[in-house]
C-alpha cells in the first residue's frame, strides 16, 4: 500500500532549519488513515445494534449518513485546500468568524473527543485480550504498551507512520471483508436456524419515515475522515488526493459496514445483537467457530491501533499548527529532528492514559457520547466557514469547490443540529449527556475566551483579514 515520494517536510515548520526530508503519503495511505480512524470497535457495536433495531430502515439511515458525511468531506476539502496549513479547522475558522470559535471548535470537537474516546477502545482491547488469554497478562498493560509503541513510531516521522498505518489498515479491511463474505456465503459455518425475533428486512421503516430516527446512530459509522486534513503538508498531490481520500474512503466504509451487518443478521437474532457486551465477538465466533476468537482479537487490535495511530499523527499537528498561530501554548510548537510535534504528541498520550487508568468503561461510554456531541459542533462550524468565506473572499483561489454550493452546507448544518439533539440512546441518559457536554463546552469556552482576550489580545469574533 505504501505509495510515497521523497520531498517536503512533515507539516508546517517555521524556517528552513527545521525542515527534514520526508516521504510524502500517497492516496492508499491517506485512505488507510481515513478508514482506520472511522472503523473502530465502538462503530462495529453501533452498526450491529442499529441493524437489530431498524433492519432495512437502518440501511436507509446508513445511506443518509453517507450523504451527510460526503457533505462534511466537501466542506473540509474546500477549506483545507484554501488554507493548506496543519492547523486545519482553527485556521479556517479564524479567517471566517474569529479566534474564539476557532479554538473552541478544535478543542471541543477533536482534542476532548480523542482523550475520551480512545480509552474506550483501549478498554475493549483489554477485554478481548482477557478473553483470548485469560489471566495470563495483567489488566490494562497491553493497551498502554500499544499506546507507547505507536507514540514512538509517530515520533520517528511520516515514513514509519505510513508503513504502520498501511499494515493496520490492510489487516482491518481484509478482516472485515473476510467476516462479511464468510457470513454471507456461510463457507466456514452454515447459517443457523435462528429463533426469536430476527432482523426486519422489510421496507416498512423506509416508507413510513421511521428510519430518520436512526440517522444519528448511523452517523457514528461515518465521522472522522477529515483527520487527513491536518497532514496536508505531508501528503502527495493534496489538491487531488485530499478530496479523493475522503470521498472514496466513505464509500468503502459504507460497503464494508453493509456487508458486515447483513452477515450478522444471518447468524444472530435481535436479542443477541442488542444485549451482547461484545456482539462482534459472538458474531465472528458464530461465523468461524473456534478460530473466530483469534480473528476477532486481531480485528479489534487492528481497529484500535489504526485509530490510535491516526489520532497520534493528526491531533498533535492540529495543536502544533494552533501554537504557531498563537492559539495554544507556545511549547506545543516544538518539533523533533523528524519534524514530529513531540510535545503535543506526548501530552496527548498522557492525557489519554489518565481516563483509561481511572475510569470504568460504562462511565467512559457516557462521556464519549457527550464529547462526540461537541464533535458535531466542528462539522457545523466547518460548513459555516465555507459559507462565510465564499462571501468574504469570492475571488480567492479554491482548488476544490463544493458541488451545488450552498446546498451541502445548509443541509449539513441542519442535519448536524438534528443529530446533536437525538444522539442519546435513551431518554434517561439525555440529561446526563447534555450536562456533561454543556460542562465541557463551558470550561473550554471560558479558558478560550481568556486566552483570546488577554494573551492573544484579539476580539473573540474578529476574523483575521490577512490571507
Amino acid at each position: 500500500m505504501s505509495e510515497m515520494i521523497d520531498s517536503g517536510s512533515i507539516g508546517h515548520t517555521e524556517g528552513p532549519e527545521t525542515k527534514t526530508p520526508e516521504r510524502k503519503l500517497g492516496l492508499p495511505t491517506m485512505m488507510g488513515i481515513c478508514i482506520g480512524l472511522v472503523i473502530v470497535q465502538g462503530a462495529m457495536i453501533s452498526a450491529m445494534q442499529g441493524i437489530a433495531i431498524g433492519g432495512m430502515g437502518f440501511v436507509a439511515a446508513m445511506v443518509s449518513a453517507l450523504i451527510l458525511a460526503q457533505f462534511n468531506a466537501m466542506s473540509f476539502a474546500e477549506l483545507s485546500l484554501m488554507f493548506p496549513n496543519e492547523g486545519t479547522l482553527a485556521t479556517y475558522t479564524q479567517k471566517a468568524i474569529g479566534h474564539f470559535p476557532a479554538i473552541l471548535s478544535v478543542f471541543a470537537g477533536y482534542v476532548v473527543v480523542a482523550v475520551l474516546a480512545l480509552p474506550v477502545e483501549m478498554v475493549l482491547v483489554d477485554a478481548m485480550i482477557d478473553q483470548l488469554l485469560p489471566g495470563l497478562i495483567p489488566d490494562k498493560v497491553v493497551p498502554l504498551v500499544i499506546l507507547a509503541v505507536l507514540c514512538i513510531t509517530n515520533l520517528i516521522g511520516a515514513d514509519v507512520f505510513a508503513r504502520v498505518q498501511n499494515l493496520l489498515a490492510f489487516v482491518l479491511v481484509a478482516a472485515l471483508i473476510l467476516v462479511g463474505l464468510g457470513a454471507i456465503t456461510g463457507f466456514a459455518e452454515p447459517h443457523p436456524r435462528l429463533t426469536g425475533a430476527t432482523v426486519d428486512w422489510s421496507f416498512t421503516g423506509v416508507f413510513n419515515g421511521s428510519f430518520v430516527g436512526l440517522i444519528a446512530l448511523a452517523m457514528w459509522l461515518m465521522v472522522g475522515v477529515e483527520f487527513i486534513c491536518p497532514m496536508i503538508n505531508a501528503v502527495k498531490q493534496p489538491k487531488k488526493n485530499i478530496p479523493k481520500a475522503m470521498h472514496f474512503s466513505l464509500f468503502m466504509i459504507f460497503l464494508i459496514f453493509l456487508a458486515f451487518v447483513y452477515g450478522a443478521s444471518l447468524y444472530m437474532n435481535v436479542d443477541t445483537l442488542l444485549k451482547s457486551p461484545l456482539p462482534y465477538l459472538d458474531y465472528i465466533k458464530d461465523v468461524f467457530g473456534k478460530a473466530g476468537l483469534l480473528m476477532a482479537t486481531v480485528m479489534a487490535l487492528a481497529a484500535t491501533c489504526s485509530t490510535m495511530n491516526t489520532i497520534l499523527a493528526s491531533i498533535p499537528r492540529m495543536l502544533h499548527g494552533m501554537a504557531v498561530q498563537g492559539q495554544a501554548f507556545p511549547q506545543l510548537k516544538a518539533t523533533n529532528r523528524f519534524g514530529a510535534p513531540w510535545v503535543a504528541m506526548v501530552l496527548l498520550a498522557v492525557a489519554t492514559s489518565i481516563p483509561y487508568l481511572i475510569v470504568d468503561v460504562d462511565s467512559l461510554i457516557v462521556l464519549v457520547i457527550a464529547a462526540t456531541t461537541s464533535w458535531l459542533l466542528a462539522y457545523m462550524v466547518a460548513h459555516i466557514d465555507v459559507i462565510v468565506l465564499r462571501r468574504r473572499y469570492p475571488n480567492m483561489p479554491r482548488p476544490y469547490r463544493t458541488p451545488f454550493y450552498p446546498v451541502p452546507q445548509i443541509l449539513g448544518i441542519v442535519a448536524m443540529g438534528y443529530i446533536a439533539l437525538h444522539n442519546s440512546p435513551s431518554p434517561q441518559m439525555t440529561t446526563l449527556v447534555y450536562g456533561i457536554t454543556g460542562g465541557i463546552l463551558l470550561a473550554i469556552g471560558l479558558v478560550t475566551a481568556v486566552w483570546v482576550k488577554f494573551f492573544m489580545k484579539k476580539g473573540l469574533f474578529t476574523p483575521d483579514v490577512d490571507n
